[in-house]
């Protein structure tokens, strides 16, 4: 099967380095510059459109393991991101201030991530790898997004 030849698995880990180094990159720039509710709230939009991945029968998954993914998102990993996120206000501008441990958080969920994506591997194809992790990055996404919402309104009204 095409799927599971050495070439596309080691091009889809490559992939996954790329897409988390630019995350890395991105969310460490992001503190520079005032935050803005649509800067907060577009990321999981524009995620969200990956929802059409799940068109394409080669990315089926069975609604369990789907929604265990997504809770593993939320329930598990979603907590340390929100944690080491903070709002502040500096005079009108409201800014994006992550804790040291931030960095240091992210290299983690990467390398967990990097880790059960070879034992996820296994057992299903990439593209059912990636629907997997898909769901578990969207459910991560959504609380802490939902929670810097929370924080924006509340320094916006202070």
């Amino acid at each position: 099967m095409f799927w599971s030849t050495p070439i596309v698995q080691l091009l889809s880990v490559c992939v996954s380095v790329i897409a988390g180094a630019t995350l890395f990159i991105l969310r460490m720039r992001a503190g520079k510059k005032p935050t803005t509710l649509k800067k907060i709230i577009m990321p999981p939009l524009g995620m969200a459109t990956g929802f059409m991945m799940f068109v394409v029968p080669i990315t089926h998954i069975p609604w369990l393991w789907g929604v265990s993914a997504f809770g593993t998102g939320l329930l598990l990993f979603a907590f340390p991101l929100i944690v080491t996120t903070r709002l502040e206000r500096v005079q009108t501008d409201i800014y994006v201030r992550r804790s040291k441990a931030f960095i240091v958080i992210i290299i983690a969920l990467f390398a967990i991530r990097l880790a059960m994506h070879q034992a996820v591997e296994e057992y299903m194809s990439i593209p059912q790898t990636g629907a997997i992790f898909y769901l578990l990055a969207f459910g991560m996404i959504v609380p802490w997004r939902l929670a810097m919402v929370g924080e924006y309104l509340r320094l916006q009204r202070a």
